[in-house]
């Protein structure tokens, strides 16, 4: 397999750093602690690991799937991947703290209540999945090869994907982060 160019290579970091981020937020936790909310329409840590989980299963078949298209039309090689100022604005929105208030779509809005020894291990799983397909995609021009958005019908180059995943990710391990940090949040005595 070809070696990751040296502008992609730091999306591996970025995918280890998740995995430790999230298995510290969550290290101790009881299942009480994992789905608490601070309020009836906020999310829990469960919930926010689990709209992950969501998100990322869609995304490792989707880059699967524009991978596999890559290589059979021939689209290796190397040019610059940049985000264009419409990627940027939307890295820049997606990045924590969240600069503005979003709703998850109908399909990625998690189940309230999922138990932590099901919820964390799918989540590392997929962290993994995730750093396979930087692999996968090794030696393709990821400025050619395109990826469903998120949103809307647009299509991202897979260097922007990888970059909205890992924002996105660190968005809502964030998110999770200020529920642990509440206040009221239920401590173990």
């Amino acid at each position: 397999m070809p070696s990751l160019a040296p502008e992609t290579t730091g999306f591996h970091r970025q995918f280890s750093a998740v995995k430790t981020e999230a298995s510290e937020i969550v290290k101790g936790l009881r299942e009480t602690q994992f789905n608490w909310r601070p309020h009836p329409q906020s999310w829990s840590m469960a919930e926010c690991l689990l709209h992950l989980n969501i998100v990322g299963d869609r995304y490792v078949h989707l880059i699967e799937k524009a991978v596999t298209d890559a290589r059979a039309r021939g689209l290796e090689g190397q040019s610059p991947a940049g985000y264009g100022w419409l990627g940027k604005w939307i890295l820049a929105n997606t990045e924590p703290p969240p600069k503005r208030k979003s709703r998850s779509a109908r399909a990625t809005t998690p189940a309230y209540g999922q138990p932590l020894t099901a919820v964390m291990p799918t989540f590392l799983h997929l962290q993994d999945q995730l750093a396979m397909q930087v692999e996968s995609a090794a030696g393709l021009d990821w400025a050619r090869v395109k990826v469903p958005a998120p949103m809307g019908p647009f299509r991202f180059n897979l260097h922007l994907t990888f970059a909205w995943i890992a924002a996105h990710e660190r968005r809502h391990l964030w998110q999770a982060r200020q529920v642990l940090n509440h206040a009221e949040f239920p401590r173990v005595k």
